[in-house]
């Protein structure tokens, strides 16, 4: 196994320790001990994979309950959740495979390609005079799955590139992408957080920039979520604790009910090995995997309480996990600031923007964009269009959330719902769209920004060729110097922080 290779599976796609060797890194550079260094490394590597537990409960809890939903009313449809895309995008490069055994190399196109994206942003960050890239996106399970939507946007569009220029074509796409989208985020994420000392590096990066300008216009700044006056016996609300257990336990509990105990019970049923060889018999083909709910010992309704709650565990346990990684990296990763890449800011995770603003804007956000969401698919069925899609929860959960921590904080509760709304019907009625155009069965990527800008420069190149794609390229390269230009303040666009007084 190649250096690179190594180093793409073990650490640039696991972001905890990525993260972490960043922290033991910057420590280093900041002249701290070694013993200070490892403690930090240690400390930041936790807290990311507490922000892994809280985000990993949440997807995999509650993103089969939705998309039993297609099971359940025997739906021909498209999920839009990134999962379901990475196993489209795996499905259509295997056929290409099998079509043509001489492009083997192509399964392991997305590492590949990440790895050039990797360098290429690092590349515009070292250049960021001439570039104006201020960012490097560290958020490496998110890399994967972009790389990975990429591939399949290349290589469809482009078939007479199925070979390692396209694998190259995608790392350059990729890669410019994660400097210029993170980029966009610098601004809306130092006010947001009161220059925190970060970035977002996620899947909606240009909706953030986008929520950034929109909110003030929208709304009101000084009437917020939490400013909200509610009933008396509604006031409890404002613990976002409460308000995350009680809502759950209605929005999940109904579309639980509807599923049925059966979708919940075990899919397989005692293993047993012969031969060497274990098999698990399918007893309940709806079933989950896991089996959690045994009528047996619980009832039904029991099950759905303890199910629902666990939104607001798991949403707790990713912010102290936000917490805990982000005190480390942004102090430490200003030694690498200063030795290596100088005026650089780390790009992470969506959720890193959780621990500030309003605690009651991510559980808005998710609801609201969800129904807007299920509106936009009813659309879908009333107008019989040939594309049906079904919720994710990947995009409807961390997008919309997410525009709303952004939304509230400059436009606030009205802000947060246009914007969160308008996300909610862009993910589906887009989504589909992107659907049929690159023709993906079973999943599409589904996050705003890969069902808006990805969608919008898949039509320059499906119709323009490869001049298309270079016109893609110049376009993204010409943002950051058109931010660049607009700033007021040139010595502070590099250092990537705002006046707080004009926030």
């Amino acid at each position: 196994m190649g250096i690179g290779t190594w180093f793409g599976q073990n650490i640039l796609t696991k972001p905890e320790f990525f993260v972490g060797l960043l922290v033991f890194a910057g420590y280093l550079f900041l002249g701290k001990k070694v013993y200070e260094a490892v403690g930090g490394f240690i400390k930041a590597t936790v807290g990311y994979m507490i922000l892994n537990v809280g985000a990993g409960g949440l997807v995999t809890t509650f993103r089969p309950i939705l998309a039993a939903l297609k099971t359940k009313f025997e739906l021909n449809a498209a999920v839009i959740d990134p999962y379901f895309g990475l196993q489209a995008v795996d499905e259509a490069i295997k056929n290409i495979i099998e079509q043509d055994p001489s492009k083997s190399n192509l399964a392991a196109s997305v590492m590949m390609a990440l790895l050039i994206g990797f360098v290429i942003n690092i590349i515009l960050v070292l250049f960021r005079k001439f570039t104006k890239v201020r960012t490097l996106f560290i958020t490496g399970h998110i890399m994967q799955q972009q790389a990975s939507t990429a591939s399949w946007m290349i290589f469809f569009l482009f078939p007479q590139f199925q070979n390692i220029t396209g694998v190259a074509l995608i790392g350059i796409f990729a890669g410019i992408y994660w400097a210029v989208g993170s980029n966009l985020s610098v601004e809306p994420t130092q006010r947001l957080t009161e220059n925190a000392g970060f970035a977002i590096g996620h899947q909606q990066m240009f909706a953030i920039w986008v929520a950034d300008k929109l909110a003030p216009k929208i709304g009101n700044p000084k009437k917020k979520l939490d400013d909200l006056k509610l009933p008396k016996w509604l006031s409890m609300l404002h613990d976002d604790i409460i308000a995350t257990g009680l809502i759950m336990i209605v929005f999940f509990g109904i579309i639980m009910w509807v599923l049925g105990p059966e979708f919940f019970t075990a899919k397989f049923g005692k293993c047993v090995i012969e031969n060497g060889v274990q098999t698990c018999p399918v007893i309940n083909p709806h079933g989950v995997a896991a089996g959690a709910f045994d009528p047996k010992k619980l009832s039904f309704g029991t099950y759905i309480v303890s199910t629902t709650l666990l939104f607001a565990v798991y949403l707790t346990i990713l912010k102290t996990g936000v917490r805990m990684f982000v005190s480390e990296l942004t102090v430490s990763f200003q030694g690498i600031s200063n030795k290596i890449l100088p005026g650089s800011l780390p790009a992470v995770d969506c959720a890193a923007s959780y621990g500030f603003g309003s605690p009651s804007a991510v559980l808005f956000g998710f609801l609201i964009g969800t129904i807007a969401q299920f509106i936009s698919i009813a659309g879908l069925l009333i107008f019989k269009s040939p594309v049906f899609i079904i919720t994710g929860f990947v995009p409807v959960f961390f997008d919309n959330a997410t525009i709303a921590v952004y939304a509230d904080k400059r436009g606030g509760a009205r802000a947060a719902f246009i914007l969160s709304a308008l996300s909610g019907v862009l993910q589906v009625l887009c989504g589909a769209v992107a659907v049929a155009l690159f023709q993906l069965k079973g999943g599409w990527h589904g996050n705003i920004d890969q069902s808006t800008v990805w969608l919008a420069q898949g039509f320059v190149m499906k119709y323009l060729g490869i001049i298309g794609y270079i016109l893609v390229i110049a376009a993204m390269l010409i943002i950051p110097q058109i931010q660049y230009a607009k700033s007021k303040n040139k010595e502070q666009y590099y250092e990537g922080t705002v006046d707080l007084e004009e926030n």
